[in-house]
C-alpha cells in the first residue's frame, strides 16, 4: 500500500500525484519514454503544489469569489473583475509551472514541446480542488491550440506568445465566447455581426454573448457572421477580440456575472460587443471548424477534469472511512462500505483509462495529423466527456453521503466538490448533444470502425491465463456492440437518435473494459495482478448488468481500494463472475 489514508484527517496537505497511482499509470502509458522521464518529475512537483497550496487557496476563493465592478464612483464604465489575492497565487502556480506552456513551447531542458496529454495531466490535478481554475487554464490552452491549428501563430504571434507565456506578467488568458441566448447548443443561430473596416482582416463586432466563462480574459475567441455570409454554422467566422487595443479598452461591455451553483473562481457572465475590434482568424466562414478544434480540446479537459474530481471524492471518502469509527470499528471495515469504495475506485480507474486514451487520440490527430487518431477521437471524446461528467456528479454526491451530515456542510470539501462537479455534464455539450455527435462521427467518419478495431487491438493483447477469460467476456460484448451499431445506423433518423445515448453508454463500457484488459496484461507480464482484479470487477459491474454475486469487495478490498500489490499467480485461478 503506497498511501496510508488513516494517517490523514482529510484529503489535503499532501501531493495528489503521490496519492494517485491511477494517474501515474496512465501518464506512463500514454507518454513516450523520454517524455515520461522528464514530465513525471514536473507533475510530481505540481501535484505537491496543488495538494498543499492550491487546495487552500481554492477554498478561500470560493468563500470570496470574483466580483464585477461595472462603474466607478463617478458613474464611468470601468468594466473590471475584482479577484481575491488567492486567485493570483493559483494562477501563478498553474501557468508558471507549465500547465499550458509546456505543451506549446519547448520547456526547459527539452528541444520540443510536450504532448497535449501533459497539459491535460496538469488539468486532472487541478480538478482535485478547483474545476473553475481548470476552466481558465483549459481555455487558454484551447485558444492557443486554435491559433496553432489554423496556422495563425505567425499572424497572431503576439497573442500566441501571450497565451503560452511562462511568466504570469506576460500572460493573457483565453476564452471562448460562443453561446447566445437564442441559440444555446444551436450555434448556427448566432446573430453577432462582424462589419469589415478599412483595414484588411480587422472587423467591428456587434452582438451579445450569453454564457462567457473567464469573461475578462485578455484573448477571447468570438464567433460572428460577416455581411452576406451564409446562414447556419457554414457562415460563421472566428475572431480574436482582445480586451484592449493599443492600450485602450476594446468595446466589450460586461453586463453581469452569473450567480452560479459552483465553479465560482472563474467569472462567467454576459458580454455585449459594441463595435468591438476583432481580428479574423484563418479563412472566412471556417470559424466554426476552427472553434471545433477548441471544443474537442475542451471536451477532453472536461473528461480528465471529471476524473480528477472523482479522485478527490475518492480520497475524501477513503480518508473518512479509515478514520471514522462506528460500533467499535473503522467504517471501512463494514462490508457495504468496502463494496462502495471498491466500486467507486473501479469507476474512477476505468474513467481515467478511457479519458487518457481520448487525450492520446486528440494528441495524435493534432500533433501527428494521424487520420485514424482523428476518427477515433471523433467518437471517443464525446463518449468520454459524457460518461465521466455523469460519474463525477454521482461520485461527489456519494462522497458527501459517506461523510454524513458533515459532508452536507460547506466547511467540508464535499459540498463544493458536488457544486463544482455538477457543471461537468453541461460544459461543452450536454449528454444528448454528445450522444448525437457520436452518431455523426459514425455517419461522416465511420468512426465506429476505428473504435471496434482499437477494442480488438486491446483484447488481442491478452495472453496470460488470468487475463484471457476477462478478454473473452469483453469480446462477446464487443461483437454485440458491433451489431448494435449496425442496428442503430439502419433504424432511421428518429430511431437512431432515440437510441443514441444507450449506444454511447455501450461504447464506453466495452471500450473502457478493453483498455483495462490491455493494462492487466501488461501488469501480468511483470507478475502483478491488481489490474486483472480491477478489470474483472468492471466487467462484472458494467457488462453483466451489475448483478454482483462474488465477494471481491471482501476478499480484495485492499488490492482495489488501497492499490495494494497482488501477484498474478494469486488471481489466476479466480473466475470471472457471470450473471445468471
Amino acid at each position: 500500500m503506497e498511501f496510508d489514508y488513516s494517517e490523514h484527517d482529510e484529503g489535503r496537505g499532501f501531493s495528489y500525484w503521490e496519492a494517485d497511482p491511477v494517474l501515474r499509470d496512465e501518464v506512463e502509458r500514454v507518454y513516450d519514454e523520454d517524455e515520461h522521464d522528464w514530465g513525471a518529475e514536473r507533475l510530481a512537483e505540481f501535484g505537491r503544489l496543488v495538494g498543499e497550496e492550491v487546495v487552500d487557496n481554492s477554498d478561500a476563493i470560493d468563500d470570496n469569489p470574483p466580483e464585477l465592478r461595472t462603474y466607478d464612483k463617478h458613474g464611468e464604465v470601468v468594466n473590471e473583475v475584482d479577484y481575491p489575492p488567492e486567485q493570483e497565487e493559483n494562477d501563478r502556480i498553474a501557468f508558471e509551472n507549465g500547465a499550458v506552456a509546456d505543451s506549446f513551447r519547448a520547456p526547459p531542458e527539452r528541444d520540443e514541446p510536450m504532448p497535449l496529454t501533459h497539459s491535460l495531466a496538469h488539468y486532472y490535478l487541478i480538478a482535485y480542488c478547483d474545476i473553475g481554475l481548470g476552466c481558465s487554464v483549459s481555455m487558454t490552452g484551447g485558444a492557443a491550440l486554435v491559433l496553432e491549428q489554423a496556422d495563425e501563430k505567425d499572424r497572431h504571434d503576439d497573442t500566441f506568445d501571450a497565451l503560452t507565456a511562462r511568466d504570469l506578467e506576460d500572460l493573457e488568458q483565453g476564452a471562448m465566447f460562443l453561446t447566445e441566448i437564442q441559440g444555446g447548443s444551436d450555434v448556427g443561430a448566432n446573430e453577432t455581426i462582424a462589419e469589415p473596416t478599412d483595414e484588411e482582416g480587422v472587423y467591428e463586432l456587434t452582438g451579445e454573448k450569453w454564457f462567457c466563462s473567464n469573461i475578462d480574459a485578455g484573448a477571447p475567441l468570438v464567433l460572428a457572421r460577416r455581411p452576406d455570409a451564409p446562414e447556419g454554422t457554414d457562415g460563421l467566422s472566428l475572431f480574436h477580440v482582445p480586451r484592449e487595443v493599443d492600450g485602450e479598452d476594446n468595446d466589450l461591455y460586461y453586463r453581469r456575472l452569473k450567480d452560479k451553483l459552483g465553479t465560482k473562481s472563474v467569472p462567467t457572465g454576459e458580454v455585449e460587443l459594441r463595435g468591438a475590434t476583432g481580428y479574423l482568424v484563418g479563412e472566412p466562414e471556417r470559424g466554426f471548424k476552427y472553434m471545433t478544434e477548441m471544443l474537442n480540446y475542451e471536451r477532453v479537459t472536461n473528461a480528465v477534469g471529471s476524473c480528477g474530481s472523482m479522485a478527490r471524492a475518492l480520497v475524501e471518502s477513503k480518508v473518512h472511512a479509515a478514520d471514522r469509527e462506528a460500533f467499535g470499528s473503522a467504517i471501512e471495515e463494514f462490508p457495504l462500505m468496502k463494496k462502495d469504495l471498491v466500486d467507486m475506485t473501479v469507476t474512477h480507474e476505468a474513467a481515467t483509462a478511457l479519458s487518457f486514451d481520448a487525450a492520446d487520440a486528440l494528441n495524435g490527430y493534432v500533433r501527428d495529423e494521424d487520420d485514424e487518431a482523428y476518427r477515433l477521437m471523433r467518437a471517443i471524446v464525446p463518449v468520454a466527456k459524457y460518461r465521466t461528467g455523469e460519474d463525477a456528479v454521482e461520485m461527489a454526491s456519494y462522497a458527501m453521503e459517506i461523510l454524513g451530515g458533515n459532508g452536507y456542510v460547506e466547511e467540508f470539501p464535499t459540498a463544493r466538490l458536488l457544486r463544482d462537479a455538477q457543471v461537468t455534464p453541461i460544459w461543452e455539450g450536454t449528454s444528448n448533444i454528445l450522444s448525437l455527435d457520436v452518431l455523426r462521427s459514425m455517419q461522416k467518419e465511420a468512426a465506429h470502425e476505428v473504435v471496434l478495431n482499437r477494442i480488438d487491438d486491446y483484447l488481442d493483447e491478452a495472453e496470460h491465463p488470468a487475463v484471457v477469460p476477462v478478454a473473452d467476456r469483453v469480446r462477446e460484448e464487443r461483437d454485440e456492440l458491433e451489431e448494435t451499431m449496425h442496428d442503430v445506423a439502419a433504424s432511421g433518423m428518429d430511431g437512431a437518435q432515440l437510441r443514441a445515448k444507450d449506444l454511447a453508454d455501450f461504447i464506453y463500457d466495452v471500450y473502457a473494459a478493453a483498455v483495462l484488459v490491455a493494462e492487466a496484461q501488461r501488469e501480468a507480464e511483470e507478475g502483478e495482478g491488481r489490474k486483472t482484479v480491477v478489470a474483472r470487477r468492471f466487467v462484472d459491474n458494467h457488462l453483466d448488468e451489475g448483478r454482483i454475486t462474488d465477494e471481491t469487495p471482501l476478499e480484495r478490498f485492499d488490492v482495489i481500494a488501497k492499490y495494494e500489490s497482488v501477484g498474478i499467480d494469486e488471481v489466476t485461478d479466480e473466475k470471472l463472475q457471470r450473471a445468471d
